[in-house]
C-alpha cells in the first residue's frame, strides 16, 4: 500500500506532542494539546463554528458509506433526545467478511513499531481535533448533553483521554528494548552469548462497546490504547450514539490508509433496532480484548462469558459524599448544586448519596441540623436552575425513557426535599429537561437502605440521614465494596474524620475529593492527571488511565540466537 504519509513526516509532526504526553502524565501536571474554548478553532486547517454546524448539518439523511468490506445492509435510526431524527445510515456488517478482513493488516502494523503507531493515533486525533465543532454537535445529539458539555467532554477532553492512552501504551511498549546482548561469564571456559529479540506482539481483535451518554469520552480510551498496541479495532456504538464513533472510524480509516497501513485496522459494527450484537461479537474467537461501558448487568456477563478475551469494563456504582463539616458552608453548597445538576446527573461519576449526621454539621456560620443542610442544598440547586436558560444549558436533555422514568419513581421513595421541574428549551421543544430530584432518607430503616444501596443512574439524589460520622465512614465503606463507586466526596474540617474516610477510600480503592469548593468538582477528571476509577472495586475493572489498562493488551515475544 502506497503512503502519502511517510513515517518520518509522522515522526516530525507529532513527536513532540507525544513527548509532552509522556512528561504530563510522568509529573501530573495540567497540559493539554486541545483547547477547550470554542473560538480557539478555525484556523490550521480547523473549522469554525459556523463549518462545524455545517458540515453536522449536511451529514443528516445520508448514508455514511466507509467502504468497509462484507458490508450487507444499511442501518440507522438514531433520534436526538432534542427530538431531532438524524436519519444518518451505517454499513451493516457479515462478520465472517469483516473479520478477517481486519486481522489481514495486522502484521504490518505490528511491524510497525510503538512510535510509528503512535504517530498515526496521533495524526488521527489531530484530524478529529480538527473537527471538534462537528463532533460536538454529534455527540449533543445523541447524548443529550448541552452543546457546550458537548463540546468539552465529547471534544477536547476525550481527545486527551485518547492521547492518555497512546502515551501510557507508548511506555509500556518501550519498557522492553527492541535487542538486547546478553553475555554470561563462565570462569575458564568462553562466555555464553546470546544475542534477543523483543517484539510487542497485539493480542488480536479488539472490541469497543460504545455507551450512550459518552460516546467519545469512555470510547476514546480503549480505542486508542488498542490500536496504539497493534490490536486491529472493531467499534460497536450505542445504537442510539452511532454518529461519533462512526466519524471517529471514518477518520481513523482515511489516516490508516494514507500512513500505508491497512484501513481495516479500525471499523464499525453498527446493528439493526433489536439485534443485539454485541454478546454475538463479544464471544467470538477472533475478538481477544473487550472495552465497555455501561449497565452492571451487562458488564458483569461479559466478565463472565467473553472468556476468550481480555474485558475492561466501567459498570455501574453508588457514588458517595460524606457530609460532615465544612469551613466553607456556601462554596459546598454551590460545588454540590452543581454535581448533582451537570448533564441531568447522567454521568457515572454523578453523585448520589449524601451521608449526612442526623445530629447535623458544624460549618463556619455556625451549627447546621440535617434538615437546614438538606433544604440549603434545594435552595442551591433551585437558584442554579432557577434562571431557565442556564438551567437548558447545564441540565442538557433526558437521555431516554429509562432515566426518565427512574426520575419520576424517586420521589416515591421518601420525603422529597427538592421536587423535579419539567423546563421547556426553546430551541428544541421536543427535549425532555427536568431538575434533580433530591430525596430524604433514615439510612437507619432497612426500607430506605434499598433505594440507597442500588444505583439511580440520573438526576437522582438521597440525603442519607446516619447516626454519626463513624457511621459515615462505615456506610460509605460497605457501598464501596458491596456497589462499586467511581468517585467519593468528603467535607470534613476534623482530621480525624478526613483520615478514615481516606483510610476507607484506599482499602476499597475508591477516588476521593476533599473539601471541593471551588470550580473543581467531584464529577470531573482531567486527564494526564486524575485517575477516573480504580480498577478496584465492583464499579470498574479499569482505570483512565493506568499501566494495567494498556499493558495486557500485547506481549512481548522473544527471539533468541546464539551470538
Amino acid at each position: 500500500m502506497t503512503a502519502a504519509l511517510s513515517a518520518h513526516e509522522l515522526i516530525a509532526r507529532h513527536r513532540s506532542t507525544l513527548d509532552q504526553a509522556l512528561e504530563a502524565i510522568r509529573t501530573r501536571a495540567y497540559w493539554s494539546p486541545h483547547p477547550e474554548h470554542p473560538k480557539a478553532y478555525g484556523e490550521h486547517g480547523s473549522l469554525d463554528a459556523a463549518a462545524g454546524k455545517a458540515a453536522f448539518d449536511a451529514l443528516l439523511g445520508t448514508r455514511l458509506d466507509l467502504g468497509q468490506p462484507g458490508t450487507d445492509d444499511w442501518v440507522g435510526g438514531e433520534t436526538s433526545p432534542y427530538g431531532v431524527a438524524l436519519g444518518v445510515t451505517y454499513p451493516h456488517a457479515d462478520l465472517d467478511v469483516l473479520l478477517p478482513a481486519m486481522k489481514a493488516g495486522q502484521r504490518a502494523w505490528r511491524d510497525a513499531g510503538a512510535e510509528q503507531r503512535a504517530v498515526v493515533c496521533l495524526e488521527i486525533l489531530k484530524r478529529v481535533s480538527d473537527r471538534t465543532h462537528e463532533f460536538a454537535h454529534a455527540v449533543m445529539h445523541t447524548s443529550g448533553q448541552a452543546f457546550m458539555m458537548a463540546f468539552q467532554a465529547g471534544g477536547p477532553h476525550a481527545q486527551d483521554r485518547g492521547l492518555e492512552a497512546v502515551a501510557y501504551a507508548y511506555v509500556e511498549q518501550v519498557r522492553t528494548p527492541d535487542n538486547a546482548e546478553w553475555t554470561k561469564p563462565q570462569g575458564k571456559r568462553d562466555p555464553l552469548a546470546m544475542t534477543k529479540q523483543f517484539t510487542p506482539v497485539p493480542r488480536g481483535i479488539a472490541l469497543v462497546i460504545g455507551c450512550n451518554t459518552f460516546p467519545t469520552w469512555n470510547g476514546y480510551p480503549g480505542l486508542f490504547a488498542s490500536l496504539a498496541t497493534g490490536n486491529a479495532v472493531l467499534v460497536k456504538p450505542h445504537p442510539r450514539a452511532v454518529l461519533p464513533l462512526a466519524l471517529t472510524v471514518q477518520v481513523a480509516r482515511e489516516v490508516l490508509a494514507e500512513a500505508g497501513y491497512d484501513p481495516n485496522l479500525m471499523a464499525l459494527a453498527a446493528e439493526r433496532p433489536g439485534e443485539g450484537i454485541a454478546k454475538t461479537l463479544a464471544t467470538r474467537p477472533e475478538i481477544r480484548i473487550i472495552d465497555y461501558t455501561g449497565s452492571t448487568e451487562f458488564g458483569d456477563w461479559l466478565e463472565a462469558n467473553a472468556r476468550q478475551a481480555q474485558v475492561y469494563t466501567e459498570k455501574a456504582g453508588v457514588n458517595t459524599v460524606v457530609v460532615h463539616s465544612t469551613a466553607d458552608y456556601q462554596g459546598m453548597l454551590s460545588n454540590l448544586a452543581f454535581s448533582l445538576s451537570l448533564y441531568s446527573g447522567q454521568m457515572c461519576t454523578t453523585p448520589q448519596n449524601l451521608l449526612v449526621p442526623r445530629v447535623g454539621i458544624s460549618t463556619d456560620q455556625g451549627p447546621k441540623s440535617y434538615d437546614e443542610v438538606v433544604a440549603d442544598l434545594a435552595k442551591a440547586v433551585d437558584g442554579l436552575l432557577g434562571d431557565d436558560a442556564r438551567a437548558n444549558a447545564l441540565l442538557g436533555a433526558i437521555v431516554n425513557p429509562d432515566v426518565k422514568a427512574r426520575l419520576e419513581a424517586a420521589a416515591g421513595l421518601g420525603e422529597v426535599a427538592l421536587a423535579s421541574r419539567e423546563i421547556t428549551n426553546p430551541d428544541f421543544p421536543g427535549a425532555a429537561v427536568r431538575t434533580p430530584v433530591i430525596v430524604k432518607l433514615d439510612g437507619a430503616k432497612p426500607d430506605a437502605e434499598a433505594a440507597y444501596m442500588s444505583e439511580c443512574f440520573g438526576p437522582v439524589s438521597f440525603a442519607v440521614a446516619v447516626d454519626s460520622a463513624s457511621d459515615a465512614v462505615e456506610l460509605l465503606r460497605r457501598t464501596v465494596r458491596e456497589k462499586g463507586a467511581m468517585t467519593v466526596g468528603a467535607y470534613t474540617t476534623d482530621p480525624e474524620v478526613e483520615q478514615d474516610v481516606r483510610e476507607a477510600c484506599l482499602e476499597e480503592a475508591a477516588q476521593l475529593s476533599l473539601n471541593l469548593t471551588g470550580g473543581v468538582y467531584v464529577n470531573q477528571t482531567a486527564a494526564f492527571s486524575d485517575f477516573h476509577g480504580s480498577g478496584g472495586n465492583p464499579a470498574a475493572s479499569a482505570a483512565l488511565c493506568d499501566g494495567a489498562f494498556v499493558a495486557n493488551r500485547f506481549r512481548v515475544v522473544e527471539v533468541r540466537r546464539e551470538a
